[in-house]
């Protein structure tokens, strides 16, 4: 019998990729994003701020923000982390860090009923960073793995296992672009390098690629693939161990599963940005999602605290924002060496939690308004800041806004506000035809820093 796909070309094969994306993924406003793997030992990084704000690669690079890049960091001569590194550690190669992993106090189950109360539906672990170290026993890794060294264990089947238990997706990332160990390189100091100079491009690593890839799926059976930093490019195509091949396998494999977009532009069921970098897959119409840290890093960074992680009002804000706009929020926890999620990361998504458990529904079948529509929108209020944003569904709009603003002007029409009903415990508010005063009583419900969680009012279609 002759397979539909013999008789179609690659430009066919690559259409035919395309498809909606799932119930599932479009009722899943909240993701959780795990990076664990052997820079969560030396656990630092500088704090350089978000990704998107500093202009100057090179000063990124040599100041990154983000601990999992220790590997490459620390091989940049004259950066702190170099220098830091030497101070602490001398001569110590990376990997003697693969070999200090000890996940003594790693519970999944834990996690994932933290995860679960944050509101996510479903979680992604990094299975294979740029380090090259896999938290399985990949093919062809040789003892380069954690089953083999550090933890001992395969540490993506007692995630995988976990997210299923407590009724979430599992989402696999895999680092396809860059692998500092199988393919070595200088260091990346620029964008460039990134994309392009310092990335495999060869066939033998596509082709390592697709086996670590397919062997994710045949093991566990993953319901996202999220790749990171392209593809390499003689793996572009419909061949033995070519990417679209991967593709077709993974749908029929899991018909509900979906992939990004970080593959070099070839396919992707969705687009992703990253803190404040690749802003334009928010307004292109298509599915997205935003990825960030709680911090400033997504490998546990010990140099943060307090100051640069989000709090559990702040998260709320940032989630309600990326939903209002038609996105979802991936959101990353990094978990220290011993498999314990610090301590103002848990705070946040507990906040995340309480605030989820109140409103949670309201993140659902939302439609995004334009730029334009927000644009019309005015608060004012009793604080520093006046945030309000609006969740826009068929039958009602939520309005969301923090527990400060008293007043909220430039509405939309065709609700019916005179009707407005605030769900926020102790609150109230009313209509005098043009603007919604807000009063949040003396304990609106709050997070862990003290700080008062969004409140939200419901107007029903006029």
């Amino acid at each position: 019998m002759t397979n539909m796909s013999d008789t179609m070309t690659d430009t066919e094969r690559w259409s035919a990729l395309s498809r909606p994306t799932p119930q599932w993924f479009e009722d899943a406003p909240l993701g959780i994003f795990v990076h664990w793997g052997p820079y969560s030992v030396p656990a630092w990084a500088e704090d350089h701020g978000e990704l998107g704000v500093e202009e100057d690669w090179e000063a990124w690079f040599t100041h990154n923000s983000y601990a999992e890049w220790y590997f490459n960091t620390i091989r940049i001569p004259g950066s702190p982390a170099a220098q830091r590194h030497k101070d602490l550690y001398g001569s110590a190669s990376y990997d003697a860090f693969l070999d200090a992993w000890d996940p003594d106090a790693w519970d999944p189950a834990e996690w994932m009923r933290l995860f679960h109360r944050a509101g996510a539906g479903y979680a992604v672990l990094t299975t294979k960073h740029h380090d090259g170290v896999t938290l399985w026993e990949a093919p062809e890794t040789g003892t380069r793995n954690t089953v083999r060294r550090g933890p001992c264990t395969d540490l993506v089947a007692g995630f995988a296992d976990a997210a299923r238990d407590e009724g979430l997706r599992v989402g696999l990332y895999y680092s396809g672009g860059l692998d500092w160990h199988y393919r070595p390189h200088r260091p990346i100091l620029s964008e460039d390098d990134c994309k392009d100079l310092c990335r495999p491009k060869d066939a033998d690593y596509a082709r390592y690629c697709f086996v670590h890839v397919r062997d994710l799926i045949d093991r566990y059976a993953p319901d996202v693939i999220w790749n990171d930093i392209e593809w390499p490019d003689e793996g572009k195509n419909f061949g033995p161990y070519g990417l679209g091949t991967l593709f077709e396998y993974f749908y029929a494999a899991r018909p509900e599963g979906v992939t990004n977009d970080r593959y070099g532009g070839v396919h992707a069921d969705y687009l992703t940005s990253e803190y404040q970098h690749m802003g334009d897959s928010e307004t292109s119409g298509k599915p997205w999602e935003n990825c960030r840290g709680v911090g400033l890093s997504f490998g546990y960074n010990r140099a943060e605290g307090e100051h640069q992680y989000l709090s559990g009002a702040a998260a709320v804000r940032h989630l309600v924002d990326v939903v209002s706009r038609g996105g979802r929020l991936l959101l990353n926890v990094g978990p220290k060496a011993d498999g314990t999620i610090p301590c103002e990361q848990r705070e946040c998504l507990e906040g995340l939690g309480a605030w989820n458990d109140l409103y949670g529904e309201e993140l659902r079948g939302v439609r995004a308004l334009s730029a334009k529509d927000f644009e019309v929108v005015t608060a004012q209020s009793a604080g520093d800041e006046a945030w309000v944003r609006l969740l826009v569904h068929e039958d009602h709009v939520a309005v969301v806004a923090d527990a400060s603003v008293t007043q909220v002007s430039g509405l939309p029409s065709g609700f019916d506000y005179s009707r407005s009903a605030i769900l926020t415990p102790g609150a109230a508010c009313s209509w005098d035809g043009q603007s919604l005063t807000l009063q949040a009583g003396e304990q609106p419900p709050s997070d862990a820093r003290g700080d008062a969680l969004p409140l939200v009012i419901t107007a029903p279609r006029a």
